[in-house]
C-alpha cells in the first residue's frame, strides 16, 4: 500500500505542478498581450523625420551639408526630394555655388538614391 500512497501523492504533485505551469503561462500571455495593447503600432515616419533624416544621410555620403529642402513629396514607394547643398564656399557669399539633389527615400525614410539636377551661384535666381 505504500507504492499506492507514493504515487497517488507523485500524482497529485505533478498534477499542481502541471496546474501552476499553466496559470503562469496564461498570466505571462495575458502580460504581453496588455504590453501590446500599450505600445504604439510601428508607424512610417512622418515628413519632419524623413527631412531630417534625409538631409543627415545625404550630408554623410557627400560631405556637404544640406542647406535647406526645396520640395518633397510622397510616393508610392517612399518620398522624393530637392535637398539644396553648399558645395562651395566663396566670397562674398552671393558666389557661393551651391546644388540641388534629387533624393529618394524609401517608406521608412532611408535613402534609396540620390543625383545632382542642378548647380547655381547663390545670387542667380532662376530665369522665368
Amino acid at each position: 500500500m505504500a507504492n499506492t500512497s507514493e504515487n497517488t501523492s507523485e500524482a497529485s504533485n505533478t498534477s499542481e505542478a502541471s496546474e501552476d505551469t499553466e496559470k503562469t503561462e496564461n498570466t505571462s500571455a495575458r502580460a504581453k498581450s496588455a504590453r501590446a495593447q500599450q505600445q504604439p503600432q510601428e508607424q512610417s515616419p512622418g515628413p519632419m523625420q524623413v527631412l531630417r533624416g534625409a538631409c543627415a544621410q545625404l550630408a554623410e555620403l557627400t560631405g556637404m551639408e544640406a542647406e535647406s529642402v526645396s520640395s518633397f513629396e510622397r510616393t508610392e514607394d517612399g518620398w522624393t526630394l530637392n535637398v539644396e547643398v553648399l558645395e562651395l564656399a566663396r566670397v562674398p557669399d552671393t558666389m557661393s555655388l551651391l546644388a540641388s539633389y534629387e533624393v529618394e527615400l524609401d517608406a521608412n525614410g532611408e535613402l534609396s538614391g540620390y543625383r545632382r539636377v542642378r548647380r547655381y551661384e547663390r545670387g542667380r535666381s532662376d530665369r522665368s
